[in-house]
């Protein structure tokens, strides 16, 4: 990728997968259809993979995943990342109040580079994703491009308010209603809007504590818009990302994978 900043793969994977329990290993080490070499079928391809390929793709020399202490399969599953031809590096989560404090974990690692992020269990359909989201950042010179697509089921997801030059005046964590009909399922991000985040994080930290609640990485978008960092939108087609975080939507993905 054409970008001045070393590019790399941040994976909050420390999530309990609880709409999905009872399951004998990670639900991001799932099945989801086949590897391929031309026309020969491979072994089974595992759903983080998708992911871990698309991020690759993306530039991304360096990968974090972030687990929950007992998630020790998928290390043990994709090991150092040759396979993938880049590195991968585990952390264990610290604070347990959501997906912007597992990200944080990885702050040392990451403060100074490109960072393309996205969720194990949502898988991206569309070639070169964060290859568009990338040449999109060093076009605008945003702090953070999100991937975008139209959904049906906006209170499942974020939804962004998404305007024709594509830049996003918000971000609306799983919103009971909606006007819009577009939400963002993976992003790419700089060194800017990571320091914001470190220091929101720390900044709320005591409330999220008391709360009993998990923070997503939609409010903290939220918060930066709010506090003047430039997100831009990068629309992908409507079926291009497919969440397999319940058992219909799973069902979905092996059948349409398989």
């Amino acid at each position: 990728m054409d970008t001045p900043l070393p590019i790399v793969g941040l994976i909050p994977a420390a999530g309990l997968a609880t709409r999905l329990q009872p399951l004998p290993f990670s639900k991001e080490l799932y099945p989801i259809g086949f590897g391929s070499e031309g026309e020969i079928i491979g072994h089974p391809k595992v759903a983080a993979a998708y992911l871990v390929e698309q991020m690759a793709a993306g530039g991304a020399e360096q990968l974090y995943f972030i687990l929950r202490s007992g998630k020790w399969d998928i290390p043990a599953y994709f090991g150092d990342g040759s396979s993938y031809s880049l590195n991968i590096a585990y952390m264990l989560m610290g604070l347990p109040f959501g997906a912007p404090y597992s990200a944080d974990q990885a702050y040392t690692f990451v403060k100074d580079k490109l960072v393309l992020f996205g969720f194990p269990d949502i898988l991206l359909a569309e070639p070169g994703a964060f290859a568009h989201l990338v040449a999109k950042q060093a076009e605008t010179e945003a702090d953070v491009v999100l991937g975008v697509f139209e959904v049906d089921n906006p209170d499942k997801w974020d939804v962004v308010e998404l305007h024709s030059d594509g830049s996003i005046a918000n971000v609306y964590p799983k919103p009971h209603q909606s006007k819009s009909i577009y939400a963002w399922a993976f992003a790419c991000w700089s060194p800017s809007f990571t320091a914001f985040m470190h220091a929101y994080l720390q900044q709320i930290q005591e409330s999220i504590s008391t709360s009993g609640k998990e923070l997503s990485i939609g409010a903290v978008l939220q918060a930066a818009i709010k506090n003047g960092l430039r997100v831009q939108g990068v629309q992908f087609s409507k079926d291009s990302c497919l969440d397999i975080g319940t058992p219909e939507d799973l069902r979905k993905a092996i059948i349409k994978y398989t």
